[in-house]
């Protein structure tokens, strides 16, 4: 087959319809027995969309399903994740789940072919089933399709018409327009019926397709149980490269199975098992299908991969005052060395100093705007195709605003690196709007995260490069003003370490700190010293993980005497860190004070907030001087 007639498929014949109805029967029927059997799951949302993916699977996906990895196949996303057992019943069809599998394993304690699917199947791209997600993490497949692959494989989403409330659907389509995503197909089973009633616009198609043109992006409606329609509108989405399409497809919940069709109260219910068999029965029974889905045409990525390019960090010499966002900027810049390395921002690069990377990179930086869920959807769907994403906004909206879809990237296990900048009361005038001061608690309760707060510039750089090659979620927290520099070029910053200043076998006191409070933890103990009182400063840079063992020596080695100081909220933070190292048997007699910001702050200058908050260098001393006199 040439690759003319794999962009343009030839009309179905009447023997390859016939082929598609009865896939479509038998993903049918497999999507009610899985879940029969399983006591639970989402079938009549599955049945509604079983023709859609019928077309799709025997017609236009092009895919190895023996090497899901090869860089040309297509992606297919059901950002309707709960219609899983229509996805896996599809993986049957292709022969890369057996029936034995499907039926009897589906939704059971260690069994790949979860209630949503996640990445545990090496054809799943990312873990859905918080609504609105799949079509953003899509863009960001796409965005690597398109400018850095330069490949011509299509994503293909399945989303459900109750996700298209959610905004971030919208946010997600808004940027494909502005990208020119042309490689990218929304199929949304318009089945008219959410898990609590009538959906919004129930069967309105006309004000979907008035709403997706009004964003950018082509909108087909069709007929979604008619398969030549669902074809031609399959075909047609290929056609433009330059343009978005949309599928919107009116369909019937529950289609195939009379007692349910249309009929309110049964989301998310597995059929009981008389119906089931009835259903089955009225279906034709249980099918053993297989087919061979399109292959696609060789290709190989325009960007190869180089994690051993030679990168060379800035460096600062020490009393030097940076900021560390702007040594963030230079070090994400020096990075660009790296060909995978890529940077998202959200319309604040000048400020986070994420802009400096476009001057070293133009092509493999991309501009989110004011969007921060598809910021890191993008990243996401961007480390689906391998590349070493950063993401940078200000601290408050990066965690905050997207915190589900960084969420959902800890469930797809996906590795992305977050920058927040402008974190705690120390921004400044701003105000408390602006403040990031529930980040660090956040993102130290995300799955596979690290958290770390560098106190300045070569500490910065190192972590930046140090999470280039981090699995996982990655935040780095930055901060607004400029601080001396500490530490020299050749320091180290391991991931799970610390920094002591001025340690000694007499130590009265601990005094640690993080970021800016660092800072104020270091002239504390010159004023400590001054007075006589012997006090070591520890460094947490890296607050998740976090370095257990010098914490617990360090109870030891100064009577269990510990001052924590953070510019955040007590919930969560680096105080919270602490103190859950050290929750152990192992862990001496233990003393601390924990100083964190306990109010609502107001805009002022940075060091009258610091010391409004009780976090700056007199409260700390004041702290240690009330725990060595107890």
């Amino acid at each position: 087959m040439t690759d003319h007639q794999r962009q343009t498929p030839v009309p179905m014949t009447t023997g390859q319809a016939g082929v598609i109805s009865t896939l479509a029967t038998q993903l049918r029927v497999d999507s009610i027995r899985c879940s029969t059997r399983a006591g639970s799951g989402h079938p009549t949302s599955s049945l509604s969309a079983a023709d859609l993916m019928a077309v799709l699977l025997e017609r236009h996906l092009r895919y190895d399903w023996d090497r899901p990895s090869l860089p040309n196949n297509d992606h297919l996303i059901f950002s309707k994740g709960h219609a899983s057992p229509l996805l896996y019943s599809m993986y049957r069809a292709v022969g890369v789940v057996g029936e034995d599998e499907l039926i009897n394993t589906y939704r059971q304690f260690g069994s790949r072919l979860e209630g949503h699917p996640t990445p545990a199947l090496p054809w799943v791209d990312v873990a859905t089933g918080s609504l609105g997600q799949g079509l953003p993490d899509a863009v960001g497949v796409c965005l690597a399709g398109r400018y850095l692959d330069r490949l011509p494989y299509h994503t293909w989403v399945l989303c459900g018409d109750s996700e298209l409330a959610e905004g971030s659907i919208w946010e997600a389509l808004d940027k494909a327009a502005y990208y020119r995503l042309g490689n990218l197909t929304a199929v949304v089973d318009v089945n008219r019926l959410g898990q609590d009633g009538p959906t919004e616009l129930q069967w309105d198609m006309d004000r979907y397709a008035r709403r997706v043109e009004a964003f950018g992006a082509h909108a087909l409606v069709i007929d979604g149980h008619d398969l030549a329609a669902i074809d031609e509108a399959l075909t047609r989405a290929r056609s433009d490269p330059d343009q978005p399409t949309v599928i919107l497809a009116k369909t019937i919940k529950g289609k195939g199975v009379p007692e349910v069709e249309d009929k309110n109260g049964w989301h998310g219910k597995a059929l009981p098992p008389d119906m089931a068999e009835r259903a089955v029965a009225g279906l034709g029974g249980p099918g053993s299908l297989q087919i061979t889905t399109a292959l696609p045409e060789p290709g190989t990525p325009a960007i190869t991969p180089d994690p051993q390019a030679a990168v060379t960090l800035p460096r600062w010499e020490v009393g030097d005052k940076v900021a560390t966002r702007a040594a963030f900027g230079a070090a994400v810049s020096a990075l660009a060395a790296r060909p995978e390395v890529v940077v998202l921002d959200g319309e604040v690069g000048n400020s986070t100093h994420a802009g400096e990377f476009k001057n070293a990179a133009p092509e493999r930086y991309f501009e989110m705007f004011i969007a921060e869920q598809q910021l890191i959807a993008s990243a996401v769907g961007l480390s689906v195709r391998g590349y070493v994403a950063f993401a940078s906004s200000f601290a408050a909206f990066l965690i905050s605003r997207p915190f589900d879809f960084i969420r959902m990237a800890g469930v797809s296990e996906a590795s992305i690196r977050l920058v927040g900048t402008h974190a705690g009361v120390e921004i400044g005038q701003d105000g408390p709007s602006q403040m990031a001061l529930e980040d660090i608690a956040a993102m130290r309760a995300v799955h596979t995260s690290t958290v770390l707060y560098p106190a300045d510039a070569p500490a910065t750089a190192r972590l930046v490069h140090t999470m280039a090659d981090t699995a996982g979620i990655s935040y780095l927290r930055a901060t607004r003003g400029a601080y001396p520099v500490i530490y020299g070029p050749d320091e180290t910053f391991p991931l799970g370490g610390c920094k002591i200043h001025n340690a000694g076998p007499d130590d009265e006191v601990a005094l640690i700190g993080a970021g800016v409070t660092l800072h104020e933890c270091l002239t504390a103990a010159g004023h400590l010293a001054d007075a006589g009182i012997k006090a070591r400063v520890i460094d947490l840079y890296s607050i998740k993980p976090i370095d257990v063992d010098t914490l617990r020596r360090t109870c030891l080695e100064t009577g269990g005497r510990i001052v924590v100081a953070e510019d955040h909220y007590p919930e969560g933070g680096i105080g919270s860190a602490v103190l859950e190292a050290l929750a152990s048997t192992n862990t001496p007699e233990l003393h601390i004070a924990l100083l964190a910001v306990k109010g609502l702050p107001t805009s002022g200058e940075p060091q009258d907030l610091l010391d409004a908050a009780g976090i700056s260098a007199h409260h700390i001393v004041a702290a240690a001087r009330s725990l060595i006199g107890a």
